[in-house]
């Protein structure tokens, strides 16, 4: 389980035909996300640079508000951290690459909101964001299948 929630909180895994290594290059290349998941449209690393701690995106997706995603843990090849804070809720994603074996990875993704408002904001955005998951699980899915079958 990759949660331990204090709040609400969702997480989808699923096991993918690719090494982890494939899978964890698309799920970090951030800014290349609207091209496998219709959850964001726009993906923008402030300043530039690779992810890390401390890093920060800024991310738009359908029907939310842009926002501002910071690093907060980062185990390369293995799972990132970041989050987003407004007025009396804080939004945790988290994501997590397992190897299965050489040609196989299991995947886990979570996102869970903290703070006084989050039961409030959990019921506004629960369903969206169970979608948004979803597809997210999907498109990597999806695009580390492809690069690991084409040899990319």
């Amino acid at each position: 389980m990759l949660l331990s929630p204090t709040g609400p909180s969702y997480e989808v895994s699923g096991r993918i035909a690719a090494p982890a290594g494939v899978v964890w290059e698309v799920l970090t290349d951030v800014e290349a996300m609207p091209t496998w998941t219709a959850s964001m449209t726009q993906v923008e690393i402030v300043g530039g640079g690779p992810l890390a701690v401390g890093s920060a995106a800024k991310i738009r997706q359908p029907r939310l508000l842009p926002a501002i995603w910071k690093v907060d843990e980062w185990s390369p090849q293995t799972s990132f951290t970041w989050s987003s804070s407004g007025p009396g809720v804080r939004t945790v994603g988290r994501h997590e690459v397992r190897p299965v074996d050489e040609r196989q990875s299991e995947v886990a993704l979570g996102v869970e909101l903290q703070g006084p408002l989050a039961p409030l904001i959990w019921r506004l955005v629960a369903a969206t964001t169970r979608r948004y998951v979803g597809l997210e699980l999907a498109g990597l899915t999806q695009e580390s299948e492809r690069r690991a079958q084409s040899g990319e």
